[in-house]
């Protein structure tokens, strides 16, 4: 399989920057967490028993989703089509355990494309490559409920299965995703977890250079993150709960990315869970993964009856509000030449198409803003957030003499900010700069 000469379509992925990651299944009910299957050893029969027989969101309205999405800025989503669980949020053909199965009585992901799509933003298929319900799916003592069971009862529970019949099952339903929606431009499949000795899954178990040939036949186009176990099947790279601190590498080589975070610590809804960022922090995660050249995937857990709750929503409008006059300083933006450096406490965005840098200013300093080695290459320079001037001028001799010779700044270029920082949770200068 030559992975390499058949990528997908990553160009208006980099351009966007900004996407909103959807995890919602049966979890949402129990509301502590999206694994609280695995957590709690909880076996198939009364897990359904409790959640399945009872899963009904009946104030499920995607239109308010995708505008929630859409006034905080984001131009893309990824939806949990089926999570660890099992559990289908459309009418698949190959499964009962679906969501027109359940008093929902309806498939919840077409509306749902519907209305992202109405919005103009790119739609995104997560599908998960483990299943604990599905009957022919190999139980393991790495995650799943079972995880705990002893050697004689796991091969007891595993006799009569096939994970090769799983593997059937699992591209059948990516065959109906990439086929029954319209057009798809992103598939997360997560997650292999191949041990060194030969414990776990990966690519075998799902067999995934099949799988990796059924997508790009079916949607050449589609962008495919890099969770099948494939060493060179991807087209992104997706560093999870953690940023990066510079340009994600593959193999040496500078590769797209997207980093992926939660408002707090749980993918689900999470009734009780109180590690929730600020609005600025949030910022700051996005601001610092753009100034790095990647994408923020940034997820909501709706609740049980379809809602998003009020701490998400709170951070969405807080996100928006500055995205509305902030947002050129991060979409078609990415990392900036290695000849500009940041200042202290600043990050820094590049649009090379309209030659616009931009200072993304994370502790407001005391009038001047020292930008070493910008001298002569800035035309001129203004406040995002209201598009007033920022002077800019040469750093007086005063302050080269009584600076000292390690402090002279003689190709710094000074900008002259008002005492005052902006009312905004994170002030941008918009520099123009020379051809």
């Amino acid at each position: 399989m030559d992975t390499m000469k058949t990528p997908g379509d990553t160009s208006w992925f980099v351009n966007d920057r900004f996407g909103l990651f959807i995890h919602w299944g049966l979890y949402a009910m129990a509301a502590r967490h999206e694994w609280v299957r695995h957590n709690e050893k909880i076996p198939t029969d009364g897990y359904d028993e409790k959640y399945f027989k009872r899963f009904d969101p009946d104030l499920y309205d995607p239109k308010v989703w995708a505008q929630a999405a859409s006034s905080a800025g984001m131009k893309y989503f990824v939806i949990t089509t089926k999570h660890h669980e099992g559990f289908c949020l459309w009418d698949s053909k190959f499964t009962d355990y679906k969501a027109t199965k359940t008093p929902a009585k309806r498939d919840l992901l077409r509306p749902m494309v519907d209305a992202f799509r109405d919005k103009n933003m790119h739609v995104g298929f997560y599908h998960s490559l483990i299943d604990w319900h599905h009957p022919q799916y190999i139980v393991d003592k790495l995650n799943g409920p079972y995880r705990e069971l002893s050697d004689a009862d796991m091969a007891k529970m595993n006799t009569g299965r096939s994970q090769a019949l799983y593997a059937e099952y699992l591209h059948n339903q990516v065959r109906e995703l990439l086929t029954q929606f319209g057009k798809i431009d992103i598939l997360w499949l997560d997650f292999s977890f191949p041990q060194k000795d030969g414990s776990g899954k990966g690519r075998k178990d799902w067999k995934s250079e099949v799988l990796y040939d059924l997508v790009r036949e079916l949607a050449p186009h589609i962008i495919l993150n890099d969770r099948l176990d494939l060493e060179e099947g991807f087209d992104i790279k997706t560093p999870e709960q953690f940023q990066p601190r510079n340009w994600v590498t593959f193999k040496g080589q500078k590769v797209v990315w997207e980093a992926c975070q939660t408002f707090s610590g749980s993918w689900g809804y999470h009734r009780d869970e109180t590690s929730w960022k600020s609005v600025d922090q949030l910022l700051l995660m996005l601001i610092d993964t753009v100034s790095k050249g990647g994408n923020l995937l940034l997820n909501v857990g709706p609740t049980a009856r379809g809602e998003f709750d009020e701490r998400a929503l709170s951070a969405l409008n807080g996100m928006g509000e500055w995205m509305r006059r902030h947002g050129r300083s991060i979409y078609g933006c990415t990392q900036a030449p290695e000849e500009f450096k940041a200042p202290p406490d600043c990050r820094l965005t590049w649009n090379p198409g309209t030659r616009r840098m931009y200072i993304h200013v994370l502790a407001w300093p005391f009038v001047e803003l020292h930008l070493d080695g910008f001298a002569n290459k800035v035309e001129y320079a203004q406040l995002l957030n209201d598009g007033s001037e920022v002077l800019i001028q040469a750093r007086p001799d005063w302050q080269n003499v009584h600076g000292g010779d390690s402090d002279n700044g003689r190709d710094a270029l000074t900008l002259r900010l008002p005492v005052q920082k902006p009312n905004v949770a994170v002030p941008v200068i918009e520099l123009f700069m020379k051809s």
